[in-house]
């Protein structure tokens, strides 16, 4: 069995990853921030579940127009000025990368899943079993927005 470790002991590995992430793919340099992005500022979140010996999920969540921001500087194109396939693509690829950098710190034999897209406010997301969360809030040069990871303990038997 493998022991419990917390989603903040991830924290440092964390922070570096979301920040090589954003300075190579899209250009950005971002920095820690107050944590307190509203909810109703994040209508855009992009996920990628973890399965295996870690359970739980990565979430980016950002507004609107930081989406169209992170396709126009992920696929060099005109930014767009609605939700499209290409927005959707970015945003699912761009918590990918990060997925994907962070599984690297994660106890071996963990896989991830295609990440997933919701948009709008009116959505509730809940990883069952999840308790476990570290929540961060970035600043950029287009906005405050937020990355979650978040653990699903394994239950008793």
């Amino acid at each position: 069995m493998i022991p419990h470790t917390s989603v903040e002991s991830y924290r440092p590995e964390e922070t570096q990853i979301i920040g090589d992430v954003f300075r190579t793919m899209l250009g950005l340099t971002i920095e820690r921030a107050a944590d307190g992005v509203s909810s109703d500022a994040s209508p855009v979140t992009g996920a990628v579940y973890y399965a295996g010996a870690w359970n739980g999920a990565l979430l980016v969540e950002c507004t609107l127009e930081q989406s169209f921001q992170f396709t126009q500087r992920l696929m060099s194109i005109e930014p767009p000025t609605s939700v499209n396939d290409d927005v959707r693509d970015a945003l699912g690829e761009l918590a990918n990368m990060i997925a994907g950098n962070l599984k690297a710190v994660l106890p071996a034999g963990v896989a991830i899943s295609m990440p997933s897209v919701v948009e709008g406010t009116d959505y509730s997301l809940r990883i069952c079993g999840g308790n476990d969360v570290s929540r961060m809030t970035f600043s950029s040069e287009v906005g405050d927005f937020r990355i979650t990871l978040v653990e699903m303990r394994q239950r008793k038997r």
